[in-house]
């Protein structure tokens, strides 16, 4: 695997790819050796036109490693979500066929080796509340609102 750290608004975002495509995004730094991988900038670069509001759909190869069955298939549900737009664990549940799953799938979120590329901050509690993410409700909030203002803006130009 190479690596690569990308500084952001929500502050270092760990990068890693393999033979494949993008393996991990990970929510602060690494001591591990960076790289120069063309790869791993062009994910630099996706992830800067997404937090200035310029990208809404991330067109990166991904690798996923790991995970069960359920967890791949909410991973794979997430991608779906359209951008500036959430679902509730529930919602995941119901959509990826285990209607009691709420919990699993905010494990599975928990989980997720490739955040906000593949969208778990997008997934919220019953009634839109604000619960759990491996980057800290604070960053979760940002993610949104950065994509919800981004939405409006494209709706009235």
């Amino acid at each position: 695997m190479h690596w690569s750290v990308v500084d952001s608004p929500i502050g270092d975002l760990t990068l890693a790819v393999d033979e494949t495509g993008l393996c991990r995004l990970h929510f602060g730094g690494t001591d591990r050796p960076r790289s120069d991988d063309p790869l791993l900038t062009e994910a630099a670069e996706q992830l800067k036109a997404y937090f200035a509001g310029e990208l809404q759909e991330f067109t990166l190869p991904l690798s996923v490693r790991g995970g069960s069955d359920f967890e791949r298939a909410v991973w794979k549900q997430l991608t779906r979500i359209p951008y500036g737009e959430m679902q509730t664990y529930g919602d995941v549940a119901k959509i990826v066929g285990d209607l009691g799953a709420a919990r699993a799938v905010g494990t599975a979120c928990n989980r997720n080796p490739i955040a906000i590329v593949v969208p778990c901050h997008r997934v919220v509690g019953a009634g839109g509340k604000m619960v759990g993410f491996g980057g800290g409700i604070p960053t979760k909030r940002h993610l949104l609102e950065l994509e919800a203002r981004v939405s409006l803006e494209t709706m009235w130009n």
